[in-house]
């Protein structure tokens, strides 16, 4: 079993969205921010298993970077967040690189489904997609769209598979969809365990690893209780395990990665 993982342009948020601001106003005072972070990696990740390739998240679209792509009218994408993608950029032309074709693959697993999170599912016609139903239910709808998910770029032939959190994906154990909520309240991480090492494949449970050890709260996340209850899950689950810890937009984790392909001899 060996992860890959899969980067799909880059993002630059504001400074207060990776490191949220204390108090009620919160989410106000990362909409009020006007630093900007570096560019950091969008990124998506393969897993060769040997019951089939798995897909978790799908990085973005091209089709993002256009004008009308998002709302207008939402303060979120009018002020914080600016996308670096290419089409050659999007996980389809990726994966080819790779030597693996998106028809081949088993299942797409959404950690949430934030844009950069599921802009690529329109390359996944023949997969089976895998999303907790809480966060499906958090998304869909005008209540999504209000919420920053424009889901109205879901692909017309979207009929996942629901779960609920922890669920074992595989028949083995070995690939499982743990809870995180926090970012968002259906956010689930996956853990990976190849038999040389654990990962968890965190999406946006933190922006980085040392924002987790430090139990940090973002400046977008609805509940900064789940939030820190999820962080002090995994600080527990990464000491235990001695896990490697793969968040979304750390430029570290595409080191990390490297480290577990060596480790397994790959």
């Amino acid at each position: 079993m060996r992860i890959h993982a899969i980067q799909t342009g880059t993002v630059t948020i504001r400074r207060r969205q990776r490191v949220g601001a204390k108090g009620p106003l919160r989410v106000l005072k990362t909409l009020a921010d006007t630093e900007w972070t570096e560019p950091l990696p969008i990124l998506a990740w393969l897993i060769e298993h040997p019951e089939g390739l798995i897909v978790v998240d799908t990085g973005e679209t091209a089709r993002a970077t256009e004008p009308g792509y998002f709302p207008g009218w939402h303060p979120y994408y009018l002020r914080c967040v600016n996308l670096q993608v290419q089409p050659d950029d999007e996980i389809g032309p990726k994966l080819r690189a790779l030597g693996f074709d998106p028809s081949d693959v088993r299942w797409v697993v959404l950690t949430h489904l934030h844009t950069d999170h599921a802009g690529g599912l329109a390359h996944f016609p023949d997969s089976e997609i895998v999303i907790a139903r809480a966060e499906l239910e958090y998304a869909k709808g005008r209540r999504g769209r209000v919420r920053g998910y424009p889901n109205r770029h879901w692909p017309d032939w979207l009929d996942p598979t629901l779960v609920a959190a922890p669920h074992e994906l595989t028949e083995a154990g070995d690939v499982r969809l743990e809870p995180t909520p926090g970012h968002t309240p259906g956010h689930v991480s996956v853990t990976v365990d190849t038999g040389d090492a654990f990962a968890i494949i965190a999406g946006d449970a933190s922006y980085t690893q040392q924002l987790m050890l430090d139990g940090v709260v973002d400046g977008i996340a609805p509940s900064p209780r789940e939030y820190r209850a999820t962080l002090a899950r995994l600080r527990a689950m990464v000491a235990e395990r001695s896990a490697t810890y793969l968040p979304t937009h750390e430029p570290e984790s595409l080191r990390r990665v490297e480290e577990l392909a060596a480790q397994a001899g790959g």
